[in-house]
């Protein structure tokens, strides 16, 4: 999926937002087949980093390279940015919101979604207006999308948020199966998501 001279550097990071810095000086180099963890108390600017690394918001200061990349394509086109809030429209059903994203991440027209709605279990829901899911299945079809488009790397916030213990072993094993195929992981988090051994990054709240 990816080569493995693949990495993604970031070099002295500083973010700022409403004048005020959330973050600053943050370095680190992952490459391909590992993950990072990114822990810190409410407010450290876990989220903003993340969203600074997928290009969502402008650094005040550094530098971020998905480097040995598809040529003349930046980290927007090759990473999966999953935040917050699952971007699901209420009104399209199950299939509907996954084909869409499908096509707007670049997947072929022709190209099936029911392999990913199968491994999150929501085959059986797939004609089922969205507004009816659960918060964990509004998040299972969240995490669809990083099956259906593959793309190197996941940048993921707070990725467990809604899931049952079931739900939950079932991503851990997404990212793992990511991860030995040289996917690569930047994962936001209070807690474990499941993978061993993962390089830890932790942000400290600028006062």
């Amino acid at each position: 999926m990816t080569s493995d001279s693949m990495q993604l550097v970031c070099e002295g990071l500083a973010c700022e937002r409403g004048g005020r810095q959330v973050f600053a000086d943050v370095s680190f180099s992952l490459p391909a087949g590992q993950a990072l963890i990114v822990t810190g108390r409410n407010g450290s600017g876990k989220s903003t980093l993340l969203r600074v690394i997928a290009g969502l918001l402008r650094a005040a200061a550094g530098r971020v390279e998905l480097t040995s990349g598809i040529d003349e394509t930046g980290i927007a086109e090759q990473a999966h940015y999953q935040g917050h809030l699952d971007a699901i429209k209420p009104s399209l059903t199950v299939a509907e919101n996954l084909q869409f994203w499908a096509r707007f991440l670049g997947a072929p027209a022709d190209a099936s979604i029911e392999p990913a709605l199968e491994a999150v279990e929501l085959a059986a829901l797939a004609d089922l207006p969205a507004a009816y899911l659960s918060a964990g299945q509004k998040r299972r079809l969240s995490i669809a999308r990083l099956l259906a488009v593959k793309r190197p790397l996941w940048l993921l916030d707070e990725p467990t948020s809604a899931l049952d213990a079931p739900s939950q072993d079932r991503l851990a094993a997404f990212m793992r199966e990511h991860l030995a195929g040289g996917g690569m992981i930047v994962a936001a988090t209070h807690g474990p998501v499941g993978l061993e051994a993962p390089r830890e990054l932790r942000m400290g709240a600028v006062l």
